[in-house]
């Protein structure tokens, strides 16, 4: 298995009753609700927690691209891979990623991301979502008829851009160059590997099947209901005659640790709560555009994760229905790896991203589910396929120290913050 810490970067000082008062967390959220002296320290308290992940031996470290919102705070995860260079050196940095039709020309993902993996020693991971239909339909404006044409056109030039020995010459519909030549080329040859995270579109899992690409759901929902996008990933494999390696898919699932089952719903239910109610409170209005969705996955009945339908099922949510319907693996470490190992399984994942800063978590809070999974959770579900071969991991990762991504032996101390006390609960 190949286990990465993901980070949302979340605002997490939104009014108690934010889902009440404003219609949506993206695009229109007022300026009035930002405050840039908390946002400062949250971005440093963020970089800590990414930084000590690598520290207790998570994989990868994972940042991602939206815009106009409080859900997370990072319109360029291009910057914080950059300052992760400097403070990692064992972690693949996994940029989750960069939405390809927003950048005219799409050459400057190409060269932030050969500087990136030049930097890291060729330890990036190249992520190329559409992006939600929030991000580029209306914080962009981009015209969601003409996205994916946009897409596939910029993922196309980029691609060459890094391969392509010679100067050359694209001219395509949405972007002509006389000179492609980007300095610096990518480290990792013939190009970092490419990840494309998504939501469900049968398009994409095809397209990623096709260009041995990995695909990687990333899903609020849970493993109980993410196993009808997987299994349709997995028949879109199997049609196609491309093998079934594990490695082929990510997923995402938020996770919670504690000594006791119910000390973690004591710990952590204000925060998961905060994070449905309030970082996923988008506007219908906002959730898909007209258009942004194909045919092909209309009529293969996958829904958004966001809307006036996702939002009705949001506000009956419980700490004991998060459980049940597998939107949180919570626990004790035995209750997790249960959990987390059915998950990997019933959705055979070779790369599990996991949300441990969710919502409004402090960074003590959060240092204490990374610290807890590390020594209690993620031994035990390492070797996991161990009979696959990863052949979409960064080659710099293995190049440097040879205990790069193995976990802590249980007893280790660890180097940043301590568990919260026995009356924590913000």
């Amino acid at each position: 298995m190949k286990i990465c810490f993901f980070h949302l970067m979340p605002y997490r000082f939104l009014p108690d009753d934010f889902e009440e008062r404003y219609r949506s967390v993206w695009v229109d959220v007022p300026h009035g609700l930002h405050d840039a002296e908390k946002t400062h320290g949250l971005y440093h308290e963020y970089l800590d927690e990414l930084e000590y992940a690598e520290q207790v031996g998570f994989d990868g470290l994972c940042v991602n691209e939206h815009h106009n919102n409080a859900y997370g705070l990072m319109p360029s995860p291009n910057l914080m891979a950059a300052a992760l260079t400097r403070r990692t050196s064992r972690a693949a940095l996994v940029v989750l990623g960069n939405s390809l039709a927003a950048y005219n020309p799409p050459l400057r993902v190409a060269e932030e991301f050969a500087m990136i993996d030049v930097l890291s020693r060729g330890r990036l991971v190249a992520g190329f979502p559409v992006g939600t239909s929030m991000d580029m339909n209306f914080a962009y404006g981009i015209n969601p008829a003409t996205l994916r044409d946009r897409y596939y056109e910029a993922h196309d030039l980029i691609i060459q851009a890094w391969t392509r020995p010679e100067v050359f010459a694209f001219n395509g519909t949405y972007t002509q160059v006389r000179y492609v030549n980007i300095w610096p080329q990518p480290l990792q040859k013939p190009h970092p590997p490419v990840w494309i995270p998504g939501g469900g579109s049968v398009e994409t899992w095809e397209w990623t099947a096709k260009l041995d690409y990995v695909y990687c759901y990333l899903s609020y929902y849970g493993y109980k209901r993410g196993k009808l996008t997987m299994d349709g990933f997995w028949q879109a494999i199997a049609r196609l005659g491309a093998d079934d390696n594990p490695y082929r898919a990510g997923f995402l699932q938020l996770v919670c640790v504690a000594d006791t089952d119910a000390e973690a719903e004591r710990l952590y239910f204000p925060h998961v709560h905060y994070f449905y109610q309030k970082c996923l409170n988008v506007w219908e209005g906002f959730a898909e555009a007209p258009g942004y969705r194909t045919v092909q996955s209309l009529q293969a009945g996958l829904r958004p994760q966001i809307g006036a339908q996702a939002k009705k099922i949001r506000q009956s949510l419980t700490w004991p229905r998060y459980l049940e319907q597998g939107y949180v693996i919570a626990g004790s470490p035995a209750t997790v790896r249960q959990q987390l190992t059915e998950c990997i399984e019933t959705l055979r994942v070779g790369h599990l991203m996991v949300l441990l800063q969710i919502g409004s978590m402090p960074k003590d809070l959060a240092l204490h589910n990374t610290g807890l999974f590390a020594r209690e959770v993620m031994p035990h579900v390492r070797d996991l396929w161990s009979g696959y071969k990863d052949r979409w991991w960064p080659a710099g990762v293995t190049n440097g120290d040879p205990g790069a991504g193995r976990p802590l032996a249980p007893g280790t101390p660890l180097a940043l913050g301590t568990s919260p006390p026995p009356g924590h609960a913000s």
